[in-house]
């Protein structure tokens, strides 16, 4: 599974890093790091929706409110079994 998440300038003011660091911590503290590829990428043309987010294919959009459901519903469970 991969996750890519965007950093440039319009979802770094949406709270982008502060995703990316939840993120880090939710895969380390799951013992995930070899199921899941964290990365980061510029603009993803979809700006106005928030953080924009990748998983694998899918194009989401996050904020730092909602990453830890996100992470519970589709990562975590997606790893499970």
């Amino acid at each position: 599974m991969k996750i890519t998440v965007c950093i440039g300038s319009s979802c770094h003011l949406k709270g982008s890093r502060q995703i990316v660091e939840r993120l880090q911590e939710l895969i380390a503290k799951n013992g995930l790091q070899d199921q899941v590829e964290l990365a980061g990428t510029f603009c993803m043309g979809n700006c106005q929706n928030g953080v924009s987010v990748m998983l694998d294919e899918e194009l989401l959009s996050l904020s730092p409110e909602t990453v830890d459901s996100f992470f519970e519903t589709r990562v975590f469970s997606a790893n499970q079994g």
